[in-house]
């Protein structure tokens, strides 16, 4: 399949509709910054980036899956999987910020570097994690609980999402260093020293 290897999901995967209105929305803010790169001589880069988690990420099933899982199971709060049978199986990678900062710090000092102009960022196969093994990470963090089941499917939920970064790795040097146990870790102390944080967020 084109875009797509045992790394996971490239740079040239195809985006033509549909794509959702948020993936949309997505690739028509990519080519609206293109645009005006090309019209003003401006130097952009386009990083996309896998799921960020870490200690503050919002808590939303729908940004912030890792940081949404880890709190509420920390909670008490209800949890379903959804679709696919009810199992748990879809799965996504994350990306710690702390990893992303180095490469935004050298894109904004060389904006001429000779580099494609999009890349994929994230923890790529090495932290790809599905949401029943997300469940079984927390289940010996904090104690077991159920997971409720619902097998309706939803409109363009996919059920593997994990970013091939290899491109970045060759024209920038750049890899992800910090874990998926590492970020966990961090979204689970988070979750006890911040037990408002799914009120604040709005999850």
């Amino acid at each position: 399949m084109s875009g797509f290897g045992v790394e996971g999901i490239r740079e040239d995967f195809s985006t033509v509709p549909p794509l959702s209105l948020y993936g949309t929305s997505k690739k028509a803010s990519e080519l609206l910054a293109l645009e005006y790169g090309a019209a003003f001589d401006f130097p952009v880069w386009i990083n996309r980036c896998g799921v960020m988690a870490g200690a503050g990420q919002f808590g939303k099933a729908d940004q912030g899956i890792f940081s949404f899982w880890v709190h509420r199971w920390a909670m008490g709060k209800p949890l379903r999987y959804i679709g696919f049978g009810g199992n748990g199986w879809q799965v996504r990678d994350c990306l710690h910020p702390r990893d992303l900062v180095s490469l935004l710090w050298r894109q904004m000092m060389e904006p001429g570097y000779n580099a494609p102009s999009i890349v994929n960022l994230s923890g790529g196969a090495k932290s790809a994690t599905s949401l029943a093994q997300l469940s079984e990470w927390c289940s010996k963090r904090f104690g077991p609980r159920i997971v409720e089941v619902d097998q309706a499917p939803r409109p363009f939920d996919l059920p593997w999402v994990v970013l091939d970064s290899s491109l970045a790795e060759e024209t920038w040097g750049w890899k992800p260093g910090i874990s998926v146990e590492t970020i966990l870790e961090e979204i689970a102390t988070h979750a006890e020293t911040h037990p408002d944080w799914l009120a604040i967020t709005g999850g």
